[in-house]
């Protein structure tokens, strides 16, 4: 077996989207050639309701997946083939852009006025670029978890992890999305298939990941802190970037660490890339804007509902 190398660590910035919400963004809208086929994670945590109840009015997107994972509060969704649902804590959504897809997202804060989650964009390849919409909306206790001897615990949302089967299936990546907490103090150790991009996104706690050279620290701080992080630590919202290997090695600190695994196959084709739509050439993004100019940009009335 072989430890992957962290490639580099990203702190997430600071960045305002739909109707004026602001969130962090960890990685997204430049080269993502080392995250294919990812292509954007978004960090909506956020504890002020005035920095996110404005939410993401419809807009459109094409040739993506995109999946949603909220911690706490809620997300109201719909869509222009009349689809509606809230997602809760702990639950997640697929969502299949394929063709075209007009939709909302309205975010409301627990009773604390929490507003935590996750949306991660998936690029599809060109051959399903026109497939039909679909969603599978999951609900927290379809979602499998798995607690190991040592007391790492692994929500398994999407592949195959320990055993276990994630409730999200049929991605054209062929993904493996895993929410981790490693107990204090334990070094644990994950297999990741070799073929994989991987990354992991920190959420709570703290912790080094181990490779070959010498250890990368990760330090998380209290949601709502912006200060400027120690240069011989990485802060609150860091994105480890791996290398190539067959596990990763983490070694939780004293509060343990939780975070995002995800990896999965690099797609390896051109990305034409403006705003919610991506395609692989600019012609056919300018076509798709074109048609969302003149009406036809919708080319399916009905999408399958996983």
């Amino acid at each position: 077996m072989s430890i992957r190398p962290v490639k580099r660590v990203l702190q997430s910035k600071p960045t305002v989207e739909g109707a004026g919400v602001r969130l962090r963004r960890a990685f997204g809208f430049g080269n993502t050639t080392d995250f294919d086929p990812f292509l954007l994670l978004d960090d909506f945590r956020n504890e002020n309701p005035d920095d996110y109840l404005a939410g993401f009015p419809w807009h459109p997107h094409r040739g993506i997946e995109t999946i949603t994972y909220v911690l706490a509060g809620t997300v109201a969704h719909g869509d222009s083939l009349g689809n509606r649902g809230s997602l809760g804590a702990g639950d997640v959504q697929w969502m299949t852009a394929g063709s075209g897809i007009l939709h909302q997202e309205m975010p409301k804060g627990d009773t604390q006025g929490r507003m935590h989650g996750f949306q991660l964009w998936a690029n599809l390849p060109s051959s399903l670029k026109m497939t039909a919409p679909r969603y599978q909306d999951v609900s927290a206790q379809q979602i499998p978890e798995v607690t190991d001897d040592d007391g790492t615990q692994v929500r398994v949302i999407c592949g195959d992890f320990w055993g276990e089967t994630g409730p999200v299936e049929g991605v054209a990546a062929d993904p493996r999305y895993l929410d981790v907490t490693v107990p204090p103090g334990q070094r644990k150790r994950l297999a990741v298939e070799t073929s994989r991009h991987a990354f992991a996104y920190v959420f709570s706690g703290s912790g080094t990941f181990r490779d070959a050279s010498q250890p990368r620290a990760v330090r998380t701080e209290q949601v709502g802190e912006d200060g400027a992080a120690d240069p011989s630590e990485t802060g609150n919202r860091s994105l480890v970037l791996f290398d190539n290997g067959d596990e990763i090695s983490v070694q939780a600190g004293d509060e343990g660490i939780r975070f995002l695994l995800v990896s999965g196959k690099p797609i390896e084709e051109p990305v034409a890339w403006y705003g919610p739509i991506v395609m692989n050439t600019e012609a056919q993004l300018q076509q798709a804007y074109a048609e969302l100019r003149d009406g036809s940009f919708i080319k399916s009335r009905g999408s399958e509902r996983g």
